[in-house]
């Protein structure tokens, strides 16, 4: 047992460190507050519940990496001074479409690293082949459902999953043969509209109503976001829109945990 936690550590370390010296660079322009990283079994039976009820063209980790035990997910969160920027407007800032461009390629860069050091101490580790399906909406590896199996955390109406640090962010993962212990989802919901009804924030910040209580238009949302990406073609491909991530109660961390301090 001991010698997993140091393992969880080294791994926690590689990837927080990472992304700090990652944002020290002199050609960085996006600030990102320190990751969120949890583990799942690749075993875990919601893999293929994931599969079967929600989305069939869904990977397993097995089909990653041949003897996978565990998911490493990861949540890294922007700044607050970043996320300011995407509070007002009906398109998204040219900085919040720069740091979803240079987020992705740094999770790249991240995943081929952490893979890197995995093998070189000897143990399998492997990246997802991501691909988004643009007929159907849908990706073939979710990693918010990801991010959840490890228990990082629980959905909000906006279908975002909110960590301990929020939901203004990016998620990332791999796949390796290490067998480290998987992350305990959360039992009480951190969203708090699913909590007590107390909060529709997300929804009123949906400048182009894609997002309801009950009710979520991926083409409607999707259609905004490849709007969004021509407009700041100049950051690169850019299908982004992040209002209903910015100026909520769950930007930046998880309500709930206020709600349960009372």
């Amino acid at each position: 047992m001991k010698g997993v936690m140091l393992v969880e550590r080294y791994v926690n370390g590689l990837i927080k460190d990472y992304v700090r010296d990652y944002t020290l660079k002199e050609d960085s322009k996006t600030s990102w507050r320190e990751p969120v990283v949890g583990f799942a079994s690749a075993d875990d039976p919601m893999f293929a519940e994931l599969k079967r009820i929600v989305r069939e063209e869904h990977i397993m980790p097995g089909d990653v990496l041949q003897g996978a035990r565990t998911v490493i997910s990861y949540f890294i969160p922007f700044s607050k001074e970043l996320a300011d920027t995407n509070r007002e407007g009906l398109n998204c800032s040219k900085e919040w479409a720069a740091a979803y461009v240079e987020t992705n390629r740094m999770m790249a860069d991240l995943n081929e690293y952490l893979v890197g050091k995995l093998r070189s101490g000897g143990c399998g580790a492997g990246t997802v082949d991501w691909r988004f399906d643009r007929e159907k909406l849908i990706s073939n590896w979710s990693q918010r459902h990801v991010a959840y199996i490890a228990g990082l955390g629980t959905f909000g109406i906006n279908n975002m999953l909110i960590t301990e640090k929020g939901c203004c962010g990016r998620y990332g993962s791999i796949v390796t043969a290490l067998e480290l212990k998987p992350g305990v989802r959360p039992d009480t919901e951190y969203c708090l509209y699913k909590r007590n009804g107390s909060c529709r924030a997300c929804v009123k910040h949906c400048v182009y109503g894609a997002l309801t209580e009950d009710r979520f238009d991926r083409g409607l949302c999707h259609a905004v976001c490849i709007g969004n990406s021509k407009l700041h073609s100049e950051a690169g491909e850019a299908e982004a829109c992040g209002k209903c991530l910015t100026a909520v109660p769950c930007s930046y961390t998880n309500p709930a945990g206020k709600v349960d301090d009372h």
